[in-house]
């Protein structure tokens, strides 16, 4: 039922390119207006779990995405103080299945972009949105230094810092979490395992994993503080900021973070999931509609499913009546994925050594005795398939 329609997607992102290939696919016509100058290679690690894999899959890139990323095996928790092992969940052994997949995040974008350009999706780079004006028939969309222009069913990926969500929702109410988080890439020594090893300490944590065949590690360190930072992602600091907040950790910790030359540092917000997700001839996905901790690696994941269920359901439904669907069947699931991110904060971050002594512990007997239902527990969001609703 989208054949032959326009649309426009705001946002050249991860979120923004599924959704392009994913309507093209379906004979849309399509465009992406991105307001950098170009799509470079910015950004660093991140992980895509099996839910997000299975979209990959569905839009034909399922080969080429695992000869780009790196194949996760697990997940090694330890405490970061002493370095002694908390919990190993060994993936390939619960859920050889589960195919998790570690990309430097321009790596995915670009296998994203290039199919999309081949599927005819033009690509219009320094296109600055300044305005969204829904209408029934045909958004307009205002660029800078320009007049209001219609532009068919328009589509936010405009992250965090949507120009559409405010047009459906009023302004943002963020809130200050009390937490940081610097974000660096260093190159690998080659030792390194393929997982993902997380360091817990009192009201800190960092999570490091391989890339790009195991020649680079990403990290990402998260400390409670008082003193508020920004949410701009490109935030620079000094890496040894970032050192002195990890000073107490064991050396394996610190062997990896003295490597650090650059570093960003961001403030993580809490934003409540949009309650308008449409209206007219336009709708959100990603991080404009349902900005998310990164305490459960689910925020390029939940793009993708939403690029997908929104496509199917314009497909399916009509570009009337399938953005309410595609909002009643997304918005239940990823307010409890937030929400899973917002506790696994706490988890990870026990102040109290008692508190942490029988947290580490409960874990650790788990993971003796059933790793594998430590791992089913999320059962509910990696077993999810997007692709058959």
């Amino acid at each position: 039922m989208i054949d032959g329609q326009r649309f426009t997607i705001l946002g050249g992102g991860i979120g923004g390119f599924a959704a392009a290939l994913a309507l093209a696919q379906r004979g849309g016509q399509v465009t992406v207006l991105e307001q950098a100058p170009e799509i470079s290679e910015v950004g660093a690690g991140l992980q895509i779990s099996p839910n997000g894999v299975r979209v990959l899959d569905a839009l034909g890139l399922g080969d080429e995405a695992r000869k780009r990323a790196t194949r996760g095996r697990g997940i090694w928790l330890r405490d970061g103080v002493s370095g002694h092992e908390v919990i190993d969940l060994d993936f390939w052994t619960i859920a050889p299945e589960a195919v998790f997949l570690m990309f430097h995040r321009a790596d995915l974008l670009d296998l994203l972009m290039q199919a999309a350009i081949a599927a005819g999706v033009e690509v219009t780079c320094g296109a600055r949105v300044e305005a969204v004006d829904p209408d029934p028939i045909s958004t307009r969309v205002t660029l800078a230094g320009q007049e209001p222009q219609e532009m068919g069913f328009v589509i936010g990926a405009d992250g965090l810092n949507s120009v559409m969500r405010p047009a459906l929702n009023g302004p943002r109410k963020p809130f200050f979490t009390g937490q940081v988080a610097w974000r660096a890439l260093v190159p690998a020594t080659g030792r390194e395992e393929a997982e993902a090893c997380v360091f817990m300490g009192p009201g800190r944590h960092m999570v490091t994993y391989p890339l790009r065949d195991g020649q680079l590690v990403n990290i990402v360190a998260v400390e409670e503080r008082e003193t508020w930072a920004g949410e701009d992602y490109h935030q620079t600091d000094d890496p040894a900021n970032l050192l002195a907040a990890f000073g107490e950790f064991c050396d394996d910790a610190r062997a990896v973070l003295e490597r650090v030359e650059t570093v960003n540092l961001w403030g993580l917000h809490r934003h409540p999931v949009a309650l308008e997700w449409h209206r007219g001839a336009c709708a959100l996905v990603g991080d404009a509609a349902h900005p998310t901790l990164p305490f459960m690696a689910q925020g390029a994941v939940m793009a993708l499913e939403d690029a997908w269920v929104l496509a199917a359901c314009l497909d399916a439904d009509g570009l009337s009546t399938g953005p309410a669907i595609y909002q009643a069947l997304r918005r239940p699931r990823v307010e409890r994925i937030v929400q899973a991110a917002n506790k696994n904060a706490r988890n990870y971050h026990y102040a109290n050594p008692l508190t942490r002594a029988v947290g580490h512990g409960v874990l650790r007997l788990a993971g003796r005795l059933s790793p594998a239902s430590v791992f089913h527990r999320f059962d509910w969001i990696y077993n999810a398939d997007v692709t058959r609703l």
